[in-house]
């Protein structure tokens, strides 16, 4: 595919531990996850960094809301991916950090997802060519689920 340069984005209330691990080593992969902490697993402090500084971690203490997940992912997560430069970003999309899930608590909504989906396409269009994967993950409360994928298709589909 000669691709270089791959990062994944994720906003699942759980941190991806397992996607981490993989990325662990990987100079040219880059990791970043917003997540609620304390939570299962457990991972995803903001000292583990990978070997080439290639992970990032924002974990967000419960009940932070909307506004503490923007403010995260604008003053650190976007940041860092602009400067990983990806060729290809992927969005591991999980919706559980809504406000009305059940296992969880940042209190999000479907327009905090559309609105990070919105900045990671900008971001796409500046390094990857618009090139955007998303991987729907997390959410257990129906309503919310099909509320937050709308929004977050809606957006990858209109860019608005």
């Amino acid at each position: 595919h000669g691709l270089g340069r791959i990062a994944v984005v994720d906003f699942d209330v759980h941190h991806g531990n397992g996607t981490q691990d993989i990325f662990w080593s990987e100079p040219d992969l880059f990791y970043a996850s917003t997540h609620q902490s304390p939570l299962y697993p457990g991972t995803g402090s903001e000292d583990e960094t990978g070997v080439a500084g290639n992970i990032l971690n924002a974990p967000l203490p419960p009940m932070s809301g909307g506004v503490e997940f923007r403010r995260a992912m604008e003053r650190i997560v976007l940041p860092a991916v602009d400067a990983f430069a990806p060729e290809l970003l992927l969005i591991s999309a999980g919706f559980d950090a809504h406000a009305r899930d059940p296992l969880a608590h940042l209190e999000l909504n479907e327009g905090d997802f559309a609105w990070a989906t919105l900045e990671l396409m900008r971001l796409a269009d500046r390094h990857c060519d618009g090139r955007v994967v998303s991987t729907l993950e997390g959410g257990y409360d129906l309503r919310a689920l099909a509320l937050s994928t709308a929004a977050h298709v809606q957006t990858l589909m209109t860019g608005q």
